[in-house]
């Protein structure tokens, strides 16, 4: 089937906590006195506790009880308010440098864009500060959809907004049971994006060879 539309997970695909995760949690712990952790140790919390929760739903409940975890179970007043706060600030993330060619290239296709993401209410915001959200028309979102990737509900749900037949959309991510498992489901192409290693039948390095998978759909 032809590709009309290509929907882009959002973390690990087009943006990343920047420095990274154990960096943010650092710069806010100082500020509350909490500077015994360092941004490597924050880090590896952070991947154990994220790691244990594999049915995530993004809650505030959810992250706040995923950050007590990280910082040993005890939060001073108004340090998870700020925390979750600082994570909406787009200097909070870096954008990859392949993302913006990439979007500019399939939106000069004529191809329909979308995000399909695991995340909160801070997602269109922070897409908004970051000058992202004018590339896409639908946005589907966990937190506001009532479903999670890998349900084929919230992929389903984009098709619907894009107005499209599932197998006619390219679905884009990082995580191979998240993004691939998922799209499949739901009849959707896929492709996995993992920057870090060479590109395979298996995966892209980079979103520049979206454009080739593109030109190789049927016309």
């Amino acid at each position: 089937m032809q590709i009309q539309a290509v929907t882009f997970d959002v973390g690990g695909t087009l943006i990343e906590p920047w420095p990274s995760v154990g960096h943010v949690y650092a710069e806010v712990a100082a500020r509350h006195k909490l500077k015994h952790f360092s941004p490597d140790q924050l880090n590896a919390r952070f991947k154990i506790a994220w790691r244990a929760r594999p049915n995530f739903a993004h809650t505030q409940k959810e992250w706040n009880e995923l950050v007590t975890e990280v910082f040993d179970g005890s939060l001073p007043p108004g340090f998870f308010a700020e925390l979750y706060a600082r994570f909406a600030e787009p200097d909070a993330w870096h954008i990859y440098e392949d993302v913006l060619p990439a979007l500019d290239q399939l939106r000069s296709r004529k191809l329909k864009l979308g995000v399909i993401s695991n995340w909160d209410e801070r997602l269109r915001p922070l897409l908004h500060k970051l000058n992202l959200d004018h590339y896409f028309t639908t946005f589907a979102i966990s937190l506001e959809v009532g479903y999670s990737k890998p349900s084929p509900a919230i992929f389903e749900r984009a098709a619907k907004e894009l107005g499209l037949s599932p197998n006619s959309i390219l679905h884009v991510g990082d995580i191979p049971e998240m993004d691939l498992g998922g799209a499949n489901a739901a009849g959707f192409q896929s492709v996995v994006i993992q920057r870090r290693r060479p590109s395979s039948a298996a995966n892209i390095s980079s979103l520049a060879e979206l454009a080739a998978i593109i030109e190789k759909s049927p016309h």
